[in-house]
């Protein structure tokens, strides 16, 4: 504890100072970040139980070879926060694709509630022995609230990422959404987990694609709705998304997923992308960018026929167009899937 204390004051008093202020002014600060962490700690509530459980197969009067898809991270993609199982991430994005694609989806969810990175390898052991075609990941804010540092996180990440295309599973990756966002949480504690949350999507962007993968920037993709509509887009600890906002998240990264197993192979380039929004970008430019326009995918790409360029790998921006989801009473398996 002592140890994260210190880590917590060097955090703030550089944001506060920059390295070259005044020390009493980090003093001050940290202790204003500090009085507000615990003050959002004691305003969010605990965990009181395990999220609705939506696993089953999704889709099946469409008939012929399901596609095998798992869920894998935290909260956010185990969809706690949400009152029936039909309104979970995991749920929308199973609908989602089965209409998509016309073909039935069985649907696993391993995410956890609470997990950091870290969590990941026994999801992913767990996964492969289901032989999936595509896997999404939704991680990061767990590793934020705690600050386990970035390199950490995004090692454990990309471990399970080469794990997963190593097994031939094509993944996306929804990267740490921005902890900004959230209502208990005030300036400047507000906008210390702004950066922080970029800083990791950032890092999630270049680590997974460079390991095989696609991601999403979720960032405050849903922080103009929760804004203008806490009520209904948060659930009842004011923290985790509600039923409406996991459907808005998983709008968000469906189109991904259904392009991952529909365009498996890189996107061969005509040319580079100069300006804002879509094109192709050396990665790490394109993750910065990504980081700071949410709903943004990023994947492999290819210029000249060659991977890279002199600044690193090649990558691809898109802003896809978020697919309509079935309605909610639609978002119900048809079968359970029995837990392996």
């Amino acid at each position: 504890m002592k140890l994260q204390s210190e880590r917590a004051r060097r955090i703030a008093t550089a944001a506060a100072v920059g390295g070259g202020g005044v020390a009493g002014a980090g003093v001050l600060f940290y202790g204003l970040v500090l009085g507000q962490a615990l003050m959002a700690r004691k305003t969010i509530p605990p965990v009181v139980g395990p999220p609705p459980r939506a696993d089953g197969v999704y889709g099946r009067h469409h008939g012929g070879e399901a596609v095998r898809l798992m869920v894998l991270g935290d909260s956010s993609a185990a969809g706690y926060g949400a009152e029936r199982p039909s309104e979970t991430f995991a749920a929308a994005v199973a609908a989602g694709l089965a209409e998509q694609l016309r073909r039935p989806v069985q649907m696993r969810c391993l995410a956890v509630v609470g997990a950091e990175s870290k969590g990941l390898a026994p999801q992913v052991e767990v996964a492969l022995r289901q032989r999936p075609d595509v896997a999404v990941i939704c991680i990061g804010g767990n590793d934020v609230t705690h600050r386990v540092s970035t390199q950490t996180a995004v090692r454990h990440l990309v471990t399970a990422v080469r794990a997963l295309r190593s097994a031939g599973v094509e993944v996306v990756v929804g990267t740490c959404p921005d902890l900004g966002t959230i209502r208990p949480i005030q300036p400047p504690l507000r906008w210390l987990a702004r950066r922080w949350s970029r800083q990791m999507a950032t890092a999630q962007t270049i680590a997974v694609v460079e390991a095989g993968g696609r991601t999403v920037s979720l960032g405050d993709l849903l922080g103009e709705l929760f804004y203008a509509e806490p009520d209904r887009m948060f659930s009842f600890d004011r923290f985790h998304p509600s039923g409406a906002g996991y459907l808005a998240a998983a709008q968000a990264v469906l189109p991904t997923v259904v392009a991952a197993l529909s365009e498996p192979e890189p996107a061969v380039a005509v040319g580079v992308g100069l300006g804002a929004g879509e094109g192709v970008r050396a990665l790490p430019q394109a993750a910065l960018e990504a980081a700071h326009r949410p709903g943004t995918e990023v994947s492999a790409a290819q210029v000249a026929g060659r991977d890279r360029g002199p600044a690193g790998r090649w990558a691809q921006l898109r802003h896809r167009v978020w697919h309509r989801l079935p309605q909610q009473a639609e978002r119900t398996p048809d079968r359970t899937v029995e837990a392996a």
